[in-house]
């Protein structure tokens, strides 16, 4: 239904994106929370759910993001949180990526916080991030 709602608005329509897995989760955090499966196997089942519900995409680690591409076409979208330059603290990531690694795997969507929101400067930062990516 939510997809028909949206095609009153043709091109502008906002895509409907759904969220798998955490990047700050790792294997022992979905056993405690009693996922038996490996963060991948828990992406790619829940990206499998969203595409068959007709989202247009998931947010997802890169990590899974050649993998999805390869199962769920070039079409379905991915936006990838857990974006680290290359160098950067993970801080509480646990399933990283640089962006460039990212965008070659097929990530769509890059999520950069905390490397440009606390950079000392911030600008330079992200025309660093852009520049990995040329």
């Amino acid at each position: 239904k939510a997809k028909q709602a949206l095609e009153q608005f043709g091109d502008d329509a906002p895509l409907l994106i759904a969220v798998t897995v955490l990047t700050s989760m790792d294997a022992a955090e979905l056993t405690r929370l009693g996922v038996d499966k490996t963060p991948e196997e828990q992406v790619i089942y829940l990206a499998k759910l969203a595409k068959e519900s007709g989202l247009d995409g998931v947010v997802c680690s890169a990590q899974e993001a050649k993998k999805l591409k390869a199962e769920l076409g070039a079409d379905f979208k991915l936006v990838t949180p857990g974006i680290r330059p290359a160098g950067s603290d993970a801080g509480d990531q646990k399933r990283i990526m640089t962006p460039k690694q990212a965008v070659e795997d097929g990530s769509d969507y890059l999520v950069v916080g905390r490397p440009i929101t606390q950079s000392a400067d911030p600008v330079a930062t992200l025309k660093e991030i852009n520049d990995s990516l040329k």
